[in-house]
Parts: structure tokens; sequence; C-alpha cells
């Protein structure tokens, strides 16, 4: 099949999370089994900042945007032997971030991402690439299958290509004011209850659930989950409508970046036959991060943003607990003013056994996936999750709460139905989280069992070979309906 990936960001060429990762791995998953994949996003600073190699291409497209000829220049780059065409407009896209500053979202994201958004469409079909599949993701590329399924329903072009449409966190969802419709060429008749308009706005990513062919989203407990209004986002509705064709599939891990026996940046290689080098990590963490070598006092780990649905109310609760506890915890992230302050705080208050580092840095993160005994998670909601992948990648034992991506990965001893591989709590509360870490420090003492949790992760496939087949049913289903061969 010939697969398109449209995505706002992609590893190595921009990220921001997981989105990134997925619209790396899936493509080149997808290439290992014969499909021509390619993927376009846009070429942001970013990408000339890291060094990345892009050429420039021979073509451009003019798309109007709130009543103006807008142009966007094709370059080109390359994942492996995947081609990844980048559109450059430099008003757009040259900024020193993807999505917003601190202060918050770019004003004009409506104009920079609908822009984004039609470009696609007019390259392809200058580039003469007709996609069996365009695989969209997220709300920046949500306008493509409305576009496809309004504006251009009748382009012969485009009259055999099936779109699947991804919801990687509901909670993002491109709302913009009304006035904006305009900006993005879209008719008025189109704001109404049973198309994008939501409480008075715009809203994008009902855009792309209701065009699409098929709807996924990114574990099978998330899916669940966004159909009740608790979890929902004020979509719930709109999602049901659209229950035939909504689908979750587990995030995959890409194995060959995520692997301790061949990981140069950790301190000591090991694997699943032979685990002796994790000691080695794990007193070379605690010497890195100012911690006591302390072989067999279990050492938490986190690597995460700073923010409410990662579970920071219940870490900043906890922290004077922590302090007094027979552990080490160390963290990695930035975020919340509130968050950081807290761990800035039980630092100067004189806790020995914390270690915080600022930031995202690429050459610890690993470092600490390999070197702690535990690995945190105890998020208010999480469509997927890759931490708790790679931490058992790694034989570091996850401690989460059951949600989402989560619940369908980790699985408790006292699970019955399900081999343990980690520790789950299921109320939202500081207490619930105190008594499961309670549980893994009680079970750590026993090095044969905990040995065999380890081992049960390291040897868990969460690879994308178990997804991909999921993925091309669905290309398979959408290229059918569309009346193209599968």
């Amino acid at each position: 099949m010939k697969i398109l990936f449209v995505a706002s960001e992609v590893t190595p060429f921009a990220k921001t999370g997981g989105l990134a990762d997925v619209a790396s791995a899936l493509p080149k998953t997808l290439r290992t089994l014969g499909h021509d994949v390619r993927i376009m996003m846009p070429f942001y600073s970013v990408v000339e900042r890291g060094g990345m190699a892009v050429r420039k291409g021979r073509k451009s497209a003019s798309v109007m945007v709130d009543g103006v000829e807008k142009k966007g220049f094709l370059r080109q780059a390359a994942l492996g032997e995947i081609p990844v065409y980048l559109i450059e407009n430099k008003e757009y896209f040259s900024r020193d971030e993807l999505y917003g500053t601190p202060g918050g979202d770019y004003p004009d994201n409506a104009q920079r991402f609908s822009f984004f958004c039609r470009c696609v469409l007019e390259l392809l079909k200058k580039m003469d690439f007709r996609p069996d599949i365009i695989h969209c993701h997220d709300w920046q590329t949500a306008l493509i299958p409305h576009y496809l399924k309004h504006e251009r329903k009748n382009d012969p072009f485009f009259a055999r290509t099936g779109i699947i449409f991804t919801i990687h966190n509901l909670a993002y969802q491109g709302l913009f004011p009304r006035e904006e419709l305009s900006t993005m060429g879209l008719s008025k008749e189109c704001f109404t209850i049973d198309g994008l308009e939501f409480y008075g706005k715009i809203n994008l990513l009902k855009a792309g659930i209701l065009a699409a062919d098929s709807v996924t989203t990114v574990s099978e407990n998330y899916c669940r989950e966004i159909c009740t209004p608790e979890m929902g986002c004020g979509l719930h509705g709109v999602l049901q409508t659209r229950k035939e064709d909504l689908v979750g599939i587990l995030n995959g891990l890409d194995y060959d970046e995520w692997n301790p026996a061949m990981d140069k940046e950790i301190m000591k290689n090991y694997s699943h036959a032979s685990l002796s080098g994790k000691m080695v990590d794990k007193i070379g963490l605690q010497r890195l991060m100012g911690l006591a070598s302390a072989p067999d006092t279990p050492v938490f780990g986190m690597v995460s943003r700073m923010v409410a649905q990662k579970g920071f109310d219940l870490i900043a609760e906890l922290l004077p607990v922590i302090a007094k506890a027979p552990m080490q915890f160390v963290m990695l992230g930035s975020g919340e003013e509130r968050y950081v302050k807290a761990f800035t705080d039980i630092k100067a208050a004189g806790a020995r056994n914390i270690a915080f580092a600022a930031g995202f840095d690429h050459s610890l993160a690993p470092k600490i996936y390999a070197g702690s005994d535990m690995f945190l998670m105890p998020s208010f909601f999480e469509p997927c999750g890759l931490g708790q992948l790679i931490a058992m990648r790694y034989g570091t034992v996850p401690v989460v709460r059951r949600t989402g991506g989560l619940a369908d990965s980790v699985f408790d001893p006292r699970d019955n139905d399900k081999t343990p591989n980690g520790f789950v709590f299921e109320e939202y509360s500081a207490e619930a989280l105190w008594e499961a870490m309670n549980r893994a420090i009680t079970a750590y003492q026993d090095k044969a069992f905990w040995k065999k949790l380890m081992r049960r992760g390291m040897s868990s496939d969460y690879s994308w070979q178990n997804s991909v087949h999921k993925y091309l049913d669905l290309y398979r289903k959408a290229l059918l309906r569309k009346g193209g061969e599968a």
C-alpha cells in the first residue's frame, strides 16, 4: 500500500511528546513489511537547528489563508528509507517553539495548521503521489479529513483514498473562536452541533473524528474511557456516534531505540539473560545524582512532564513522606512551577534521598530507566504511556495507576487473571499511591520474586510488530470502503 503519515511532529525532526515517537516508529515498522510509506510535517526552525539533512525540493503550493495567498515550499529529508516531506513557510513555522510559548499558544495556530493541511493536499497532487491511505494525527491535521469529505468529495485524485485519524490525547482539541471559520476557509454551514461547533467555538479534533473513515486512539482501555462523560472531555457523545469506527490500539515501543543491551547512554549494558550490569547502572545513577551509594536501597525513578495529568498532585503531597522513607527517588522533568517548587523546597529542607533534575536531558533519561528499581507513573489519565513500556524493557518495575494504556500493559500480583509485571493502584489519592509503593518496597526484599518481575517485563513484547497488523487491518477496511484494492 501507499501510506502517507501526516503529523505536526516526528522524531527525530521535532518532538514535544509521544505523538512524535509514534509518527516515526509506526512508519518504520510498516516500511519493513514492504509498504510505500511517506511522512509529511511542517518545516520548523527546530529542524534546522537540529542539523538534520534537509534538501530543497522543486515543488511549491499556493493556498488561501484569510483571503491572502500563502506559499508552502516542499523540502525533503529521510527517516532511514522513508521519505519525509517538510512544508516550509517562514511566517508560520520559523519560530522558537512548535505550538506556543510558555505564555500560551500562538494566536495564529488556526491559520498555521489550516495552511499546513491545505498544502499537504495540494502538494500531493503536484508530486503525483496518490496515497491509498492518509493517516492523520491529532487536531493539527484534523482538517485534512474534513477538507476531503466536504470540499474535495468530488476530486477524482482522492476518490479512493482512505482516511485514518488518530487521537493521541483527547484533552488537546484545537479550539478556536468561530471568527476563524473564514481564516481556515470553512463554510458557515459546518458550524453546527452536528459539525465543528463546540460550545460556541470551532473544535478541530471534532472535525477529524466526524470526517475520517476510521478513528483510532492509543490504547484499548483509553478508547473505552473517552466514550464516558468522565473522560470524554466533552466529546464522548460525538465519539459514541462513531463507535463502529472507533478502535483502540496500544502504541508500540521502538525496540531498536530502547534496548539495555545496546544503549550507549547507560553505564553498563545488560540483558534479560544477564542482569548483573543493572546494579552497575544503579550505583552509577546514585553517584551521578548525588545520592548515597546503596545497592540494597530501592530506587524509584520518574521521567515526566510535571503536570496534573501525570499525577504530580499526588507526588507533591507525598514528598515529605518519601523524604523520611527507606528509599531513594530520582526525578527528571519540567513543567508547572508549583510542582518544580515542591521538589526544590524539599531539597532545601534537607532531603538527602531525593534527587531532582529540571528540564529534559536525553542522556540522563536512559540512565534513570536503567538505574532505577521501580518506575513511577501515578497518572490521573494516560492515553497510552511509553514510560512504563521503556521501564519494563530495562528491567525496572512500574508502579502505576490503573488508567488508559497503563491498565492495558501493567498487571499487579493482585490481578488474578494476569501474570504480574508491576504494581497498580486504583483510587486517585496519595494514600493509594503510597500503599502501592510500599507493596513494591516489600516485594523488592524478595530477590527471587523481584528478578521474576524484572525478567517478565524485559521479555514482554510491546514492540510495534504487535500493533502494526491492527493498523493494516484498518487500512484495508478503509480502502475496501472506497472501492480500492486492499
